[in-house]
């Protein structure tokens, strides 16, 4: 049953910034002082970002935890996707628009909003797991089948916020970022990775 929630979260890679590297970057130093601001963040970000999904994804094909294990494991992995893209926005609105960027910051604003809107519906999720009947198997599974659906439409919501970063994170702006170790550490893992192919 909780294996609908694990296909709703497939291709639910983790948002990071800056996933291509490139070589040789115009000397910027406005430019790289905040990519760093950006970066040295990320690893921690991804890193609980990637353990809530891992979680989520054990949970959802653990057969033998009862219905209030589940609640639990659901329950942290949705609070921490929530502090983590929640994290990522405030970072990224620390940092301000990025020093040269076209259109700066307007992409800023809406990478901003779709992070924190998409922290949000993860908040919401945890609050629809909490709100689970554990005590009568039929009604969890039922319950269970109604956060796989939710799920669904919060994946839409993840890409949004990923086309929004893409857009924050292009032309000199994705330069600088992919040359910071922080950016560099979060691209060599498989979830960026995907993330980077994502569309």
């Amino acid at each position: 049953m909780n294996k609908k929630l694990a296909a709703a979260l497939s291709g639910g890679a983790v948002l990071i910034l800056a996933l291509t590297g490139c070589s040789g970057s115009e000397d910027n130093k406005e430019l790289d002082a905040w990519a760093k601001k950006v970066c040295d963040l990320v690893p921690a970000q991804n890193k609980k970002i990637t353990a809530a999904y891992d979680a989520i994804t054990k949970a959802a094909e653990d057969t033998e935890s009862t219905p209030a294990e589940l609640q639990r494991a659901d329950s942290q992995a949705f609070q921490d996707l929530s502090d983590g893209y929640k994290a990522r926005a405030t970072v990224i609105s620390n940092a301000g628009a990025p020093p040269g960027a076209e259109d700066g910051a307007k992409k800023l604003q809406e990478a901003v909003k779709q992070l924190t809107a998409l922290s949000a519906s993860y908040a919401d999720m945890k609050t629809q797991v909490d709100g689970l009947n554990t005590k009568d198997q039929a009604k969890f599974a039922t319950g269970l089948k109604e956060v796989s659906a939710e799920m669904k439409k919060v994946e839409t919501q993840r890409q949004t916020a990923l086309t929004a970063l893409k857009d924050l994170e292009s032309g000199d702006t994705k330069q600088a970022l992919s040359e910071q170790s922080g950016c560099k550490q979060a691209s060599t893992s498989p979830e960026a990775s995907a993330s980077a192919t994502d569309s």
